[in-house]
């Protein structure tokens, strides 16, 4: 079973009036993992896809969706797939991929389609591409990591790149995710926007009943959606993305826009947030 939602931009003066159900309703992604079905929402944020396939021990295929108006979904796209379940697998041109759990799938344009089986959780993720590249299991072990922040503010982490052009190619998607070590809950510090990119978050490997406070909006008017376990904020390029959560997470991030530079972003420093 296939279901598409579709959210529309959001111009960030009509964000500034926006309730909390609104903010909920434009920018939380929610409900996308759900037993024997595919998922997915489609944004007019750089025409990002972000979604969920659980096959329950069985098999999903995605192939046609209507709202890209192409015979298969990956005829004009590229996708990153992470599987934050168990053990699954991904077929797509005659190739088959075993996933344990934290790895990431690219599938290049003009994969076809897609099957997803075993008991995985598969976070799917896609952006409009302009050439077929070699598709590719990143697994734990191939990627790359970073260390940032300390303790002593809380932000200690570590960052998985999957995705990235430190890793391989893609065309505008980048991949990865971030786990706080004990002790620390902050992530993205300091705060920033990048106006070229959009990116979207999904929190994996929480304990209910905890929540993640993730702060979006202008920096001059910021605003928060508290979110739960394998639940996503879409961010626009005009918004700040950063958050504290209760207990242990990992986010998956991942951004499309004009360009692929993980380092371009415009900083905040916290004492000019509103």
């Amino acid at each position: 079973m296939l279901s598409v939602e579709t959210r529309h931009a959001i111009h960030p003066d009509h964000a500034r009036g926006m309730n909390t159900s609104e903010l909920r309703k434009n920018f939380l992604a929610t409900d996308m993992f759900r037993s024997g079905e595919i998922r997915l929402i489609y944004t007019h944020y750089d025409r990002f896809v972000m979604g969920g396939a659980v096959p329950a021990g069985g098999k999903l295929t995605l192939d046609r969706v209507e709202e890209t108006k192409t015979p298969s979904f990956l005829d004009r796209r590229e996708m990153g797939i992470v599987n934050i379940g168990d053990a699954g697998s991904v077929s797509a041109q005659g190739e088959t991929y075993d996933m344990a759990t934290g790895d990431v799938l690219y599938l290049g344009m003009g994969s076809g389609p897609v099957t997803f089986s075993g008991a995985g959780r598969f976070y799917i993720t896609s952006a409009p591409a302009h050439k077929p590249l070699r598709s590719r299991l990143v697994t734990v072990a191939d990627c790359i990591e970073v260390k940032m922040g300390d303790t002593e503010n809380s932000n200690k982490r570590t960052i998985k790149q999957f995705i990235h052009p430190n890793v391989m190619e893609s065309c505008q998607l980048i991949l990865g995710y971030t786990s706080l070590e004990d002790g620390s809950v902050w992530n993205t510090v300091p705060s920033h926007i990048h106006d070229r990119r959009m990116e979207a978050y999904l929190y994996w490997g929480m304990e209910e009943p905890s929540r993640v406070l993730h702060l979006m909006g202008e920096p001059l008017e910021t605003r928060h959606l508290f979110i739960a376990n394998e639940e996503g904020a879409i961010s626009p390029p005009w918004s700040i993305h950063t958050g504290a959560g209760i207990g242990k997470y990992t986010f998956i991030w991942a951004m499309a826009g004009d360009n692929v530079d993980y380092k371009d972003m415009d900083f905040i420093h916290p004492r000019d947030l509103r």
